[in-house]
């Protein structure tokens, strides 16, 4: 296959295929990782252990770097701004699966572009949308109108503290970016010291939402929302929810500055 050199290129591309999986034990840190609580025992213990959906995000950030890696942009400088999965299955204790990754659509929004990468298996399929500011221009297409349907006025359904050691437990699940450890890396990116993934953030507020409008987290089936803006380790996240169609629509606040914005999720039986 030949090697992209333009964002031309990249529409399209096949990012090969990568073999993933988990054990109880992943399983269990990435609950503990999004904040799961001691006796929230099928979160935390193996005798009836249900994993958390969102974990396959995390799972498949390795396309996310495969594409970063070919070089036609600087993968240091781009940012992680939406994710969206969809649950095709239960998820079970364990598992070894075999997925896809591609590059699904490239837009040029003129000072920027955004790569669409999908990762998809039997069981799920995971969406990420990477924002590389300042680099727009190149003739490309433009993105989509967002929709303009009113949303629904949201409602506060609980508060999570994150811990100051939150980032570098969660980066265990797979995400190793230094910007979340190293506070000089953090720097550089302009963040007076390590941020919290916004994986995380996702990852608690599905937690909470699931918990708050009577559902069990582990019967996600669908859900996305925007990064928004980062999160500092011991921030206290709240979050907003409402009912809207088939699922909820959410947000997520620290104190007035919203972390994720532009959430939907959907539980129900797989």
């Amino acid at each position: 296959m030949t090697r992209p050199t333009t964002f031309r290129d990249l529409i399209g591309h096949d990012l090969g295929r990568q073999e993933i999986g988990w054990t109880e034990r992943d399983a269990i840190l990435y609950a503990l990782a999004c904040g799961a609580q001691a006796d929230e025992l099928d979160l935390v213990y193996e005798r009836d252990l249900r994993p958390l959906p969102g974990m396959v995000a995390a799972l498949g950030l390795w396309a996310v770097e495969r594409c970063g890696d070919l070089g036609v942009y600087d993968r240091r400088k781009s940012l992680h701004v939406s994710q969206r999965i969809a649950i095709h299955g239960p998820l079970t204790r364990s598992a070894t699966l075999s997925t896809q990754g591609r590059v699904v659509a490239v837009w040029d929004k003129g000072k920027a572009t955004i790569v669409e990468i999908e990762v998809s298996c039997d069981l799920f399929t995971a969406s990420y949308s990477i924002f590389l500011p300042g680099i727009g221009g190149w003739g490309g297409p433009e993105a989509p109108a967002a929709s303009r349907a009113e949303p629904p006025a949201l409602a506060p359904m609980g508060d999570c503290r994150t811990s100051p050691e939150q980032a570098v437990l969660y980066r265990l699940t797979g995400d190793l970016h230094p910007v979340h450890v190293d506070p000089e890396v953090a720097r550089g990116y302009g963040f007076d010291r390590p941020i919290l993934h916004g994986l995380c953030t996702l990852g608690i507020a599905l937690r909470l939402l699931g918990r708050a409008t009577g559902h069990h987290p582990a019967d996600l089936r669908k859900a996305a929302a925007r990064l928004s803006a980062p999160v500092l380790p011991g921030d206290l996240l709240t979050l907003r929810a409402a009912p809207s169609g088939d699922g909820f629509a959410f947000d997520v606040a620290v104190g007035d500055r919203q972390v994720l914005k532009d959430g939907f999720a959907g539980f129900g039986p797989a």
